[in-house]
Order: C-alpha cells, then sequence, then structure tokens
C-alpha cells in the first residue's frame, strides 16, 4: 500500500457518480445474463455497481475514463468512492456493517489475503479467471490465489526495478547506463571524480525505500524461489542468502562518499527530497533508485522532463542474474456475489480496459497482451515492457506480503533495521539476526 497510494489524494468517503444515467438497485449474480449489443459483456441495464480504490485527482480522472468505457459496454452504472490512504479505516468498518462496495482495489496481496481471511471477498467468475489467463503472466494469477481459489485481477501495476539518473551529469561524466551491479558502483565513482561530489540520493527517511533496495538486490542474488520462501519466512532471515545480499549493500552503502549527505543525511532525508536532491534546481547527486513512480515526483515537484533530463536503466544484474523486476500492484476484487461486479473484473483483465488509462499517462499494466503503442510516452513505455517482460520472474514487494509489524511499520521491524544497517553497514550478521528476531515475532 505505501506505494500504491502515495500519489493517492485522501478523499476517503467522498463518492461520486461517475455516468448520469439512471440509478437502479444491486443485482444479484442471477440478473444481466443477456450481452449488451455489440459487446462481449452482459447487459446490466439498470444494474449499479460502487467501486472503491486509492485513486484521487488526476488519477481519479484517469479511472473515471475507464469506468465510462465500462458502463458504455455494458449498460451499467458505476459510482466510485476514493479511500484515498486510508483504506482500513474506510472499508473496515463497512464490511462490519455489512455494507462493503461491490468491487476494491486492493494495493497489496497482503491486504488482500487478509480480507479472504475474514471472508470478505469472492472469487473470481470462471469468465474473469478465463480473460485472467489469456492476458497475464500465470504469476499475478497466483499472486490473488489464496486456497486454490482467485480473488483478483491485477489492474494497476508498479516497477520497483528503476533506477532514475540526471542526463546531463551522465553526459558529462562520460557515462553510460549500466548493465551490472560492478558497472553500476563503477559508474558511482566516476560521476564523484568529475565533479558530482555525491551523486546517489537515497531517502533513507522513509525506510521503506530501503526496503526496495534489499528486495532488488536479494532477488538477484538468490533467485526468485528463495524471495519466495523468505517472503513467507519459510527461510530465516539469517540465512546465507540474506547475509550476502546485505553484503552487496554494505559495499556499497559504506562508500560514504558516493551518498548524498552520507548515510547521516540520507537517514534524514525522505522519499520525495530524494527525487528533488537528483533533479531539482540545484542538484545535489546523478543518480535516485526507486520505482516507476519517480516520474511523477520528478514531473510535479521539478522543471526537469522526464525522457530528456531525467531517464532511468532497469536495476543491475548481480553475478549475472537475469532479468528480474520488483513490483507491485491495485488488484480489484470482489466484495458482494453479484454479476455486474464479476463483469467488471473481466473487463478490467483485458487490454482494452488497460489502454484507455495507459493513453492518459501515470498508468503501467501488467497486461501482456496490451500494445505498448498505447502508453503516451516513452519512459512509461520502456517501464511498462520491463514489467511485462519480466514474465514469472516478477514479484510483489516483499514488505508488502509480510505482516505489517514487520513490513510496514516506520521505527520498527524490518524498515527501522535497515536504516541502522544504512548508518552501521559492516554489521552483516548483527543485522540478519536482528531480521529474523523481528520477522518470526511478526508471523507468529
Amino acid at each position: 500500500m505505501k506505494h500504491s497510494t502515495r500519489l493517492a489524494a485522501a478523499l476517503a468517503g467522498l463518492a461520486l457518480a461517475v455516468a448520469a444515467c439512471g440509478g437502479g438497485n444491486d443485482s444479484g449474480s442471477g440478473g444481466g445474463t443477456t450481452t449488451a449489443a455489440g459487446s462481449p459483456f452482459a447487459d446490466l441495464s439498470g444494474q449499479t455497481i460502487e467501486v472503491a480504490g486509492a485513486w484521487g485527482g488526476s488519477e481519479q480522472k484517469s479511472f473515471t475514463a475507464v469506468l465510462n468505457d465500462f458502463q458504455s459496454k455494458t449498460k451499467a452504472t458505476v459510482k466510485y468512492t476514493s479511500f484515498g490512504d486510508n483504506l482500513q479505516a474506510v472499508l473496515g468498518p463497512r464490511v462490519k456493517g455489512g455494507n462493503p462496495p461491490d468491487v476494491a482495489f486492493m494495493p497489496n496481496v497482503g491486504i488482500l489475503q487478509q480480507f479472504v481471511a475474514q471472508g470478505t471477498l469472492k472469487p473470481l467468475s470462471t469468465d474473469a479467471t478465463a480473460e485472467l489467463d489469456k492476458n497475464f503472466a500465470p504469476v499475478w494469477k497466483t499472486l490473488a490465489t489464496v486456497d486454490g481459489k482467485v480473488y483478483g485481477v491485477a489492474f494497476k501495476g508498479a516497477n520497483k526495478s528503476t533506477v532514475w539518473y540526471r542526463t546531463k551529469a551522465f553526459d558529462d561524466a562520460g557515462v553510460s547506463e549500466p548493465k551490472t551491479w560492478d558497472e553500476f558502483t563503477k559508474a558511482l565513482q566516476t560521476l564523484s571524480d568529475s565533479g558530482v561530489a555525491n551523486p546517489l540520493s537515497v531517502g533513507a527517511g522513509d525506510g521503506w525505500t530501503l526496503t526496495d533496495w534489499f528486495e532488488n538486490v536479494y532477488l538477484r542474488v538468490a533467485g526468485p524461489e528463495k524471495y519466495d520462501q523468505l517472503s513467507k519466512h519459510e527461510l530465516k532471515w539469517t540465512d546465507d542468502s540474506v547475509k550476502k545480499s546485505l553484503t552487496v549493500l554494505s559495499q556499497l552503502w559504506s562508500k560514504q562518499n558516493l551518498i548524498v549527505g552520507g548515510p547521516s543525511g540520507a537517514l534524514q532525508t525522505l522519499f520525495p527530497q530524494s527525487v528533488t536532491n537528483v533533479f531539482g534546481d540545484n542538484p545535489k547527486g546523478a543518480v535516485v533508485f526507486e520505482g516507476d513512480f519517480v516520474a511523477t515526483n520528478i514531473a510535479q515537484e521539478t522543471k526537469s522532463k522526464v525522457g530528456t533530463d531525467a531517464k532511468f536503466f532497469d536495476f543491475p544484474s548481480i553475478d549475472g542474474s537475469p532479468t528480474a523486476v520488483v513490483g507491485g500492484a491495485d488488484i480489484a476484487v470482489a466484495m458482494k456475489d453479484n454479476k455486474a461486479s464479476q463483469e467488471f473484473l473481466k473487463y478490467l483483465a483485458t487490454p482494452e480496459a488497460a489502454a484507455i488509462w495507459a493513453k492518459l499517462g501515470g498508468f503501467t499494466s501488467p497486461n501482456k497482451n496490451l500494445d505498448a503503442s498505447n502508453y503516451s510516452d516513452e519512459t512509461t513505455r520502456k517501464s511498462a515492457q520491463a514489467l511485462v517482460g519480466a514474465g514469472d520472474a516478477f514479484r510483489f514487494d516483499m514488505s508488502d506480503l509480510a505482516p505489517g509489524a514487520f513490513g510496514g511499520t516506520a521505527g520498527s521491524g524490518e524498515w527501522k533495521i535497515l536504516q541502522d544497517f544504512l548508518a552501521k553497514p559492516s554489521d552483516v550478521d548483527g543485522t540478519a539476526q536482528k531480521l529474523e528476531t523481528a520477522a518470526a515475532a511478526a508471523f507468529k
């Protein structure tokens, strides 16, 4: 949730009618069995569904275009409610009161699993599952599967394996986009030697940025299978693969001269500032690692132009590791059992639904059958192609899969332990033990 909802305005509880067409009562799964003329979807005339998600502002405007297309295809009426950053606060009481929205977007797999455990979610229909199978790599279905039942469609994705750089700094230093970890660290040193004294900006004041660093390194050091095991705590955090990954990070983080402000300065830097450190009017650094949402921060908070002044390269390979992507997604789920909800989920699994938002910008789809030409700019297209191209080597953000006490709480758990490690990157064994102790307590 920490990444996917950051860009959404906090409009909790605000319900907006997307269409002016007539109302109608929620209809059970037996209704709307005829097909709308010229559409592969059911005729849902007279039926109304409520869809809840994190998006507000410009994102809500773009998503409204998606809803309008669904309404046009099915004759349904859709109302949208934004819960902003307050999913639990908004949806929790509604679920307890027996009045959840028909469809909601879960910002991570952990929350989806939590709602399944509560008996709140409805499995996908056969038709919706078939559409999912047709358009997505199997890993996306697996992510939304609990006890053999599929519950969700990943609609809006995020590529968190992107490293952003100021093109002028690279050009002045004669540095090209690195492909490997060794090339990456050498490029940072070359940038430092050429005049950008501290080239790497790290927003370590937000502990989640450091979990993203670890996850990308770990996926490349240990591989997808061990990544899955560690994410479920089937593998201890004292495993050699964890220590090797921490050692890789240590070799970079111990070079204080390469980090803007050194580790102590990084620990006082929040994520937005880490971006403006590189792309603002008076840049201090030249490189910042984080997800594809960095592009939005650049566009909204600096004068730099994405695609010209600011570009990205894929997180580098380590010891010959194959292409891999760590990321996230907003996953649509049914909270009520009716035909309209299932038709909407089926619709979201189509490339046609993804194309609408892709053309408007600020969107990445994990749908493999979405033609990349639909993306409005080359930078987004490149990020999306990397996300889809990873196939089953895609892995969901590990900290978002963990209990919140370990993977999602400021000042404690993984966030705090990795912040302490940045401050003292030589303590690999001690850090691994601290991570294991915290994980064991949280998963218990």
